[in-house]
């Protein structure tokens, strides 16, 4: 029999033959704004100011939360024994208690450390160098360094205590939250720790070796959100390591101060740029900050210099501060109510008198993983109920980050989003997969997923709805306002913007009025503002995707264009473009004009900004697969019109092994399927299976 601490189970969970498997490891009606704007005056905080992105707690002492389950016991035990009597951090440990009983825990625990060892008290002001113990029966919050009991509650019939206190500790102590999952069953502390995590707070998971049921841990482990994984012993030795780093003492930018703010920090921005191609000069400098004195907490390092020349010899930790830097906050339903005022506001006004022929064009950028953009499929299937087959709905998912854009585009999701999206929602909307649930292939078919920069890349155009929430608050004034022009660029007349509810538009009222104020929820407004619309040449292809170093040798460079030749004609000539690592044209081959033509504004020979908007997406989407893949890629029956006529196009793109200068090219073909060929021809051949699955959708 496995030990049970002296501490009955808790029956709202599954029991160890009951329990999932563990997680497998890893964003047209006239115009509205012609008549007098009835919206009231937006009286609103303006977003651009430079403030931390989170909301820590009052300045003080870092706050330890430890989660365990099953095996609980053993591990409290291990990581008091190994802990100092003075770290000047205080600890919560909250485990899962039987209701029905009450709780030894407490006396337990007393002689492995000592601290003093307390049952929590409703109420209770934290303290350092103390131990607080959830009592049994309850849900356990810290708010402004007291602990809050709460009654039991009960999340689609499961107790999730760990997830609780843990979320309410990142709110409350922001950077100075430490979170601890050790053994336990199922995946309570997974959301716990994510949270910290995203408020810059560290992370701990107990290893396999010495944890007796590694559900908890393996959980967290795969969600990405563990900094350590560690045995108990391990984690009590680097938490008192880390205790007394300034990074945990002096939280906040104005008490401690990057040393060599300017240089160094400018040093690092351009490490990023050149690993990632993404610019962070204009982020909001207290976040990135923080983030960056986090990567020097975990690699004990104190002065920012080290921390460049760290950079500068562990290409890996350039990828490390990237993705903190991004931390994908996300998840399904985020906010319900806002999901809500979508479809009485919103929807409604859209699809109102919408001819057939028209598509509900929609752009989700920062789409993260994918859960934002899969939302609002979701819901928009359940507003549309059975008039959905009547309706083109084209979703544009958009993120910086390459990694989360190929698990959005893949829609697979581990065990744990059972806790955020309802059981009616599971059965309609995904498939039960080992370990874990798929969106149904009707839903991924909605969205189309992109490796884009909304900062500086071509955005989307023609939209009806941009829902961007939680992206502005961390982009500074100037990229802000850059931003909101762009939405205003890229929305149909009358189009909606909708933000988070801690987002505004500022300063930027005169492009967009107040529809509904608790969702944040904005309608363009008709206007001609003199605005620079300028866009690099490429989109955000991060260095990985660059084709490899082994097709750069042994071709001349004067033999581009003979290789070129020889590709188009090994695949019967169909018209295309060669373009370079930038996505800049080099060369036109054959007749382009249906599918290429320039754009508005300062001359470009940037693909994407020459290539019908219809085509953009899809062929971004292809040209990253076949960089990233070092090979061909084609997708076929891809719809774009032209002069209001419907047409279909294959899209074919080809490394080319010649380079140019040093730089590697691509081939984009154009290719006219066989049913319109056959068509144009006048023909009668057997081709109506050929486009069977796209008829009726035009999918851009």
């Amino acid at each position: 029999m496995p030990n049970t601490d002296l501490i009955p189970a808790d029956p709202a969970l599954p029991t160890e033959s009951e329990r999932p498997p563990d997680p497998a490891p890893p964003e047209c009606a006239a115009d509205p704004d012609q008549a007098p704007d009835q919206t009231p005056p937006q009286e609103e905080p303006d977003p651009t100011a430079d403030t931390d992105v989170e909301q820590p707690g009052p300045p003080g002492f870092p706050v330890v939360g430890v989660g365990a389950s099953a095996g609980g016991l053993d591990a409290f035990r291990e990581l008091l024994r190994n802990l100092p009597g003075q770290t000047g951090m205080a600890y919560v440990l909250v485990q899962h208690l039987d209701p029905r009983h009450g709780s030894l825990l407490a006396e337990l625990l007393r002689p492995a450390t000592s601290m003093p060892v307390m049952d929590a008290v409703d109420g209770m002001q934290t303290e350092p160098n103390q131990v607080y113990v959830i009592p049994p029966n309850c849900t356990l919050a810290i708010l402004n360094g007291r602990l809050q009991i709460l009654d039991r509650i009960l999340d689609r019939g499961r107790h999730l205590p760990v997830d609780y206190f843990l979320t309410t500790l990142a709110e409350d102590r922001g950077s100075q939250a430490i979170g601890v999952i050790l053994s336990g069953t199922a995946s309570d502390g997974t959301l716990g720790l994510k949270a910290i995590k995203a408020a810059s707070g560290v992370t701990f998971a107990q290893d396999e070796a010495s944890a007796e049921y590694f559900g908890m841990p393996s959980s967290a482990i795969a969600a990405g959100c563990v900094d350590f994984v560690l045995s108990p012993k391990g984690i009590a030795q680097e938490l008192a390591r880390i205790a007394r780093h300034p990074y945990l003492l002096h939280p906040h930018p104005a008490e401690a101060q990057l040393p060599e703010d300017n240089d160094s920090l400018n040093k690092v921005f351009l490490l990023l740029r050149s690993h990632t191609g993404n610019d962070f000069t204009y982020y909001k400098h207290a976040t990135i900050k923080r983030r960056i004195k986090r990567r020097m907490l975990l690699h004990k390092l104190d002065r920012l210099r080290d921390y460049v020349r760290h950079l500068q010899t562990t290409p890996g930790e350039l990828d490390a501060l990237f993705q903190d830097i991004l931390i994908n906050v996300t998840g399904f339903f985020r906010d319900p109510e806002t999901f809500v005022a979508l479809q009485q506001e919103v929807f409604p006004q859209l699809l109102a008198n919408r001819p057939l022929h028209v598509p509900l064009r929609i752009w989700v950028p920062g789409c993260s993983s994918g859960e934002e953009a899969y939302s609002l499929a979701m819901t928009l299937v359940e507003h549309l109920g059975d008039s959905i087959g009547g309706i083109q709905v084209q979703i544009f998912a958009s993120d910086i980050d390459g990694p989360a854009i190929d698990q959005a585009r893949q829609g697979l999701y581990p065990e744990r989003i059972s806790e955020e999206v309802s059981k009616e929602r599971l059965r309609r909307f995904f498939l039960k997969v080992t370990n874990g649930y798929q969106i149904i292939k009707i839903i991924r078919d909605m969205c189309v997923f992109a490796v884009q920069n909304v900062t500086k890349d071509p955005p989307f155009s023609r939209l009806d709805l941009i829902c961007c929430r939680n992206l502005l608050i961390y982009l500074g004034a100037v990229l802000q306002k850059k931003v909101l022009q762009t939405f205003h660029y890229a929305l149909q007349p009358g189009g909606f913007l909708m933000l988070s509810t801690s987002e505004s538009i500022g300063a930027q009222a005169d492009l967009f009025a107040l529809l509904e104020k608790k969702s944040k929820i904005y309608r363009k407004k008709s206007i001609s503002p003199q605005m620079n619309y300028e866009f690099t040449a490429r989109p955000d292809l991060s260095q990985e995707a660059v084709l490899p170093a082994s097709l750069n040798e042994g071709v001349p460079v004067r033999d581009i264009q003979q290789e070129a030749e020889r590709l188009i004609l090994h695949r019967y000539a169909p018209p295309g473009v060669v373009i370079g690592p930038r996505l800049e044209i080099l060369h036109f081959r054959g007749q382009t004009g249906l599918y290429i033509e320039p754009s508005p504004g300062a001359a470009s020979l940037n693909l994407l900004k020459m290539v019908r908007q219809d085509l953009a997406a899809e062929l971004r989407v292809v040209i990253h697969q076949a960089m990233r893949d070092n090979g061909a890629v084609r997708k076929e029956g891809v719809c774009f019109h032209h002069n209001g006529v419907e047409r279909w196009v294959n899209l074919q793109v080809l490394p080319l092994p010649a380079p140019l200068n040093g730089e590697r090219c691509l081939l984009v073909l154009f290719e006219t399927p066989l049913e319109t060929r056959v068509q144009e021809m006048g023909g009668r051949g057997r081709t109506k299976g050929y486009l069977k699955v796209e008829t009726g959708r035009c999918r851009t």
